[in-house]
């Protein structure tokens, strides 16, 4: 079965329902050697932004791993992701504690992307709603994220 990892609103499993992924089980995953930050320039929101990730030695993203139901469920995901303008969809290793596991991530384009920007607070809920599925420490790092206030 192919798996989806979210480390972004897409943490939060009823926001997947609402989109219509199809998945079987939802289970924490961890990607080493990257961070999460919030450098993906929203399209929707000027002076906003998105969840991305980005390589760095040591680091840990923490999120949810869907395991689909089908092959093409993750193309439900491309729409919502913008893919391929605003993110590019990748295969990564996922720490599980099944082992690991491959799975496809989306990653902020280069030209998406803009340093010194913040969520506004409704989206960092979403992150903040997949705290069944994350460390203390991880959950507690997300809710102190600077958020704007909801125009």
């Amino acid at each position: 079965m192919p798996f989806y990892f979210a480390y972004g609103s897409n943490m939060n499993p009823a926001r997947m329902h609402t989109r219509g992924l199809v998945f079987s089980e939802a289970l924490p995953g961890r990607l080493e050697g990257y961070v999460l930050c919030f450098d993906k320039r929203a399209h929707d929101r000027p002076g906003r932004s998105y969840a991305n990730i980005r390589y760095q030695r040591g680091g840990v993203v923490e999120g949810v791993l869907y395991r689909l139901e089908h092959q093409d469920e993750i193309f439900k995901m491309d729409p919502f992701e913008g893919t391929p303008v605003f993110y590019s969809r990748e295969r990564m290793p996922i720490v599980t504690t099944l082992g690991v596991q491959s799975a496809w991530v989306y990653v902020a384009n280069p030209a998406m992307r803009e340093a010194g920007l913040w969520p506004t607070r409704s989206y960092l809920e979403h992150l903040l709603a997949g705290r069944d599925f994350l460390s203390p420490a991880y959950w507690e790092s997300l809710a102190a994220v600077p958020a704007h206030p909801d125009e």
